[in-house]
């Protein structure tokens, strides 16, 4: 399977661009709470996606998106993305991620573009973990606007009374489940079914 590096993934699991949800002018309610600590250590690993809302920068991907995580010893992250592609080939994009507070905030940054363009504020993207289940097993991610979503798993196949419930508590913070669009996952024994007006 060819291997492709794709700067268009900059958001993919977590390279999330707040900015340009900015400038589209969305508007929650309430403002986005994040979960009250994360442990960044147990979090490291891999996280299959489970659903997303559609986005520009992943329009290529039609399955097996996932995200793997590492602690650095700088204490940053390495952040690798990959999905696979219609073509068959495997798209691929490292990025670094940053916390933002103490070493238990769950507030952390994102960015894709090189290492010399660190210092630009504008590279950085939120990544906000907004929903963790205490077994570090089922995440949602988002940013202050509520214009990204992505919903993670440590497996491809999630629970579905989970997910349900997971997906009952984003659409009580404001979500619109309807806009939410589950990922085919090779390695899971068959997809599940649209729930709770999330498409697929």
């Amino acid at each position: 399977m060819k291997i492709k590096t794709t700067f268009a993934m900059l958001a993919c699991a977590l390279g999330l661009q707040s900015g340009l949800a900015a400038a589209e002018g969305t508007v929650a309610a309430e403002p986005l709470q994040t979960i009250a600590t994360l442990d960044v250590p147990r979090y490291m690993g891999t996280w299959y996606e489970i659903a997303k809302y559609p986005n520009w920068f992943q329009k290529k991907c039609v399955g097996d998106t996932r995200a793997d995580y590492s602690l650095q010893p700088s204490g940053q992250i390495q952040v690798i993305n990959r999905c696979r592609e219609e073509d068959g080939s495997l798209s691929e994009a490292v990025g670094q991620a940053r916390q933002i507070g103490p070493a238990d905030s769950p507030r952390l940054e994102v960015r894709f573009a090189p290492a010399w363009l660190s210092f630009l504020p504008i590279v950085w993207g939120d990544y906000w973990v907004i929903d963790l289940d205490p077994g570090y097993q089922l995440v949602a991610v988002s940013e202050p606007s509520r214009e990204y979503l992505w919903v993670l798993s440590r497996t491809p196949v999630v629970d579905a009374q989970a997910y349900e419930r997971l997906l009952e508590r984003l659409r009580a913070r404001g979500f619109d489940l309807a806009r939410l669009e589950r990922t085919l996952q090779s390695d899971a024994a068959a997809n599940a079914a649209p729930v709770s007006g999330e498409r697929q």
